[in-house]
C-alpha cells in the first residue's frame, strides 16, 4: 500500500551540483558549498505571500556535486537509490541538477522509480543564484510547490514556470531561461500568477494504481559504454555501423534514422543490423525529427529495420530511448520480455 504522508511532511531537496549551486571565480563558474544557507537566503528574497505559499523542506546535499555534463549511469543509480531511501519521510523530492543531462537523469530515474505515489521533480538554473536576474529562486520555488501537489505522482521536471513529465523532456536552448520543451506530450502543469496548477487527466496518477514497485537495478555493467548511441547520415557505410556494433562490450544500440523510420536502401546496412540484433543487442530506432514517431513500413525504405529485428521507439526523446534500454538490459530479464517491455509504455515515455 501507498505509505501516507502527513501534510506536515518536508519536502527533501538533494542537490547534486550544477549552475544553481556555481559562483564566479577568476577562472569562470565553479562549484560552491554551503547551498542550504545559500538558497534559503535566495528564497528570502521572494516576495511575503509567495515566502509564506512555500512548504517546509530539508536539504540533502551530495558528498561530491558534479558538473552535469560528467553524469554517467552509475550516477543515476546513485541517486535513484537516496530517493528510494528517504522519500517516504518527506511529502516530496525536489532534485537541484546541472540543466546539460536533467532530461537524461529525469528519464533514468522514470525508469527507476516506476508506481511513485508522490513527486519527484527536478529542477536548475541557467544562471547561479546569486547571479543578477537569476532564475534559481523562481525555479526552486515553483519546485517546491509543486512538490507537494498529492495528485502529482511521477518524476517531473520544473523549469521556467512549466512542469514537464521527465521522460518526455529535452533539454532545447543553450541560454534562454526556458530551456526545455517536451515535444510529444503536453504540460503536466505550470505556474499561473502565483499559483502552480496540474492539469487534469495528463499525469501518471490519472491512469495508474498500487504502490511503488521501483527496480534498482546495478547499472555498472552497463556504465561504461554498454549502451551506444549512433545517428545515421547520408553515406553512411556498413563498416562504421559494425565498428560500434561487433564490440562484445555493447549490448545495446539508439540508432537515429531519417523521417518516419527509414533506412537507406543498402543491404550491407541492413545485414549489419541484423548479425547485431541476432546476438541478442537490443537495437532500437527513433526519428532524428524531434516531433512525431517512427513507423516501420510507412515507406519500403524502412523494412529494413523491421527485418533486422530492429525496436521502433515510437515517439520517445533520445534521452527516454537510451535509458530505457540501459534500465532493461541492467535488468534480469529474457530477451523477449526486454523487447516486449521496450515496447511497452513503463512511465508515459511512449
Amino acid at each position: 500500500m501507498p505509505t501516507p504522508v502527513s501534510a506536515d511532511s518536508p519536502v527533501l531537496v538533494i542537490y547534486t551540483g550544477g549552475t544553481l549551486g556555481m559562483v564566479e571565480t577568476a577562472r569562470g563558474l565553479a562549484p560552491a558549498g554551503h547551498i542550504e544557507e545559500r538558497l534559503r537566503r535566495a528564497l528570502a528574497s521572494l516576495p511575503p505571500g509567495r515566502q509564506a505559499s512555500l512548504p517546509a523542506f530539508e536539504v540533502l546535499e551530495i558528498d561530491r556535486p558534479i558538473d552535469s555534463s560528467s553524469a554517467t549511469p552509475d550516477d543515476w543509480q546513485r541517486l535513484a537509490a537516496l530517493v528510494a531511501q528517504h522519500y517516504r519521510q518527506h511529502a516530496g523530492v525536489v532534485i537541484l541538477h546541472g540543466t546539460d543531462t536533467l532530461a537524461w537523469t529525469a528519464s533514468s530515474l522514470a525508469f527507476q522509480l516506476p508506481g511513485l505515489d508522490r513527486p519527484v521533480i527536478l529542477t536548475g538554473a541557467m544562471r547561479p543564484l546569486e547571479a543578477e536576474e537569476s532564475d534559481a529562486a523562481a525555479n526552486v520555488e515553483d519546485a517546491l510547490r509543486f512538490a507537494v501537489t498529492p495528485r502529482l505522482q511521477e518524476v517531473a521536471i520544473c523549469f521556467a514556470g512549466r512542469l514537464l513529465r521527465g521522460c518526455r523532456t529535452r533539454k532545447w536552448r543553450t541560454r534562454e531561461t526556458d530551456a526545455f520543451t517536451s515535444p510529444n506530450q503536453p504540460l503536466l502543469g505550470e505556474r499561473v500568477d502565483d499559483e502552480v496548477v496540474l492539469y487534469p487527466g495528463r499525469g501518471l496518477a490519472d491512469h495508474q494504481r498500487g504502490a511503488p514497485r521501483f527496480e534498482l537495478a546495478d547499472y555498472a555493467p552497463l556504465a561504461a559504454g554498454g549502451v551506444v548511441r549512433l545517428a545515421l547520415w547520408p553515406g553512411i557505410q556498413a563498416w562504421q555501423l559494425e565498428a560500434w556494433l561487433r564490440d562484445d562490450r555493447v549490448r545495446g544500440a539508439v540508432l537515429e534514422v531519417w523521417g518516419g523510420g527509414n533506412l537507406p536502401d543498402d543491404p550491407a546496412l541492413a545485414g549489419a543490423l541484423a548479425r547485431a540484433s541476432g546476438e541478442g543487442k537490443l537495437l532500437t530506432a527513433l526519428s532524428q525529427c524531434p516531433h512525431g514517431p517512427v513507423a516501420f513500413g510507412a515507406y519500403a525504405a524502412g523494412q529494413g529495420l523491421a527485418e533486422a529485428g530492429v525496436l521502433s521507439a515510437d515517439d520517445m526523446t533520445p534521452e527516454a530511448t537510451f535509458t530505457k534500454l540501459v534500465h532493461l538490459l541492467a535488468l534480469p530479464l529474457r530477451e523477449e520480455e526486454r523487447r516486449r517491455r521496450f515496447l511497452t509504455p513503463l512511465a508515459g515515455e511512449r
